[in-house]
C-alpha cells in the first residue's frame, strides 16, 4: 500500500480508497459536496463507475454520490487502499 501517492478522484479505479487533501472547487457546490462529507481527511470509496467514466459513484460518510468527472477532477487525495 502506498500512502503517499496523490490521485484525482476521477483517476482513481473502483474500490480504492482515498483520503481527501484538497478540494478545488467554489461556490454551491463546494458548499454541497463539503455538506456531504467531502472535507480534508476523509475517506472516499470509489463505488462504481459508469462504462464511458462519467458520473462515477462514490461513498463518504455512509453517503453515496455521483459526480461528473468535471468535478471529481477538482479533487485530490492519498491513495489509501487499492481494493483488490
Amino acid at each position: 500500500m502506498d500512502g503517499s501517492k496523490v490521485v484525482k478522484l476521477a483517476e482513481a479505479e473502483k474500490g480504492n480508497v482515498i483520503k481527501i487533501t484538497s478540494i478545488q472547487l467554489d461556490g454551491v457546490m463546494r458548499r454541497r459536496l463539503l455538506d456531504l462529507g467531502f472535507v480534508a481527511g476523509a475517506d472516499v470509496e470509489v463505488v462504481r463507475k459508469s462504462p464511458l467514466g462519467d458520473p462515477i459513484a462514490y461513498r463518504v460518510s455512509q453517503t453515496t454520490i455521483a459526480l461528473r468527472k468535471e468535478e471529481s477532477m477538482k479533487i485530490e487525495g492519498e491513495l489509501m487502499s487499492n481494493g483488490k
